[in-house]
């Protein structure tokens, strides 16, 4: 069983998804061609400066190294959100996580992070990082709960509007 495929069977038996409400209703798989419609528009509702529908696209059928996970409702599949991330070597790098405006706050981007993180441990990454806004408090704040500690600041990193990248990583170890 991949790990995907695991991950949608914890939530359904509602393990490894502690204090995230509602998500036993959703389904994790990877992303497809077609979900790309939707997930063009979840990007450009979730981001100043979002990713061009060709970056998109070559994250979801072209980067041998990038994995990229929807979270879909059990129901009718509505695509409510994803994780893109990056496994290289023993590196996981944490490239993108959204999720539609009106189910936000509900568990979600938390449970496509620990996906991604427990992928990662299971492929025996040691080291995972990411970078985000100075300005995203919610993300900040997320990342933090999994044990992610600031460890630089990329100055003007994000244009439109110009801003500070905060650099964060956490170890295998800290679990």
């Amino acid at each position: 069983m991949d790990a995907v495929a695991k991950h949608m069977d914890d939530a359904a038996q509602g393990e490894g998804t502690a204090g995230c409400a509602g998500t036993a209703e959703l389904l994790l798989e990877p992303a497809g061609l077609s979900d790309l419609e939707a997930v063009i528009e979840i990007e450009r509702a979730s981001f100043s400066s979002p990713w061009t529908e060709k970056m998109l696209r070559a994250e979801i059928e072209g980067n041998p190294f990038a994995r990229f996970v929807l979270a879909r409702r059990r129901r009718d599949r509505e695509i409510l959100g994803y994780v893109c991330y990056w496994l290289v070597f023993d590196e996981l790098r944490l490239m993108n996580v959204a999720v539609a405006p009106p189910v936000r706050r509900r568990g979600i981007a938390r449970m496509l992070v620990d996906h991604a993180l427990a992928e990662g441990r299971s492929q025996g990454v040691r080291r995972m990082t990411l970078e985000v806004r100075a300005s995203n408090e919610p993300a900040l704040r997320l990342y933090g709960r999994f044990g992610f500690e600031r460890t630089a600041v990329r100055k003007d990193y994000y244009s439109d509007p110009k801003e500070d990248a905060i650099l964060m990583e956490l170890s295998s170890a800290a679990e």
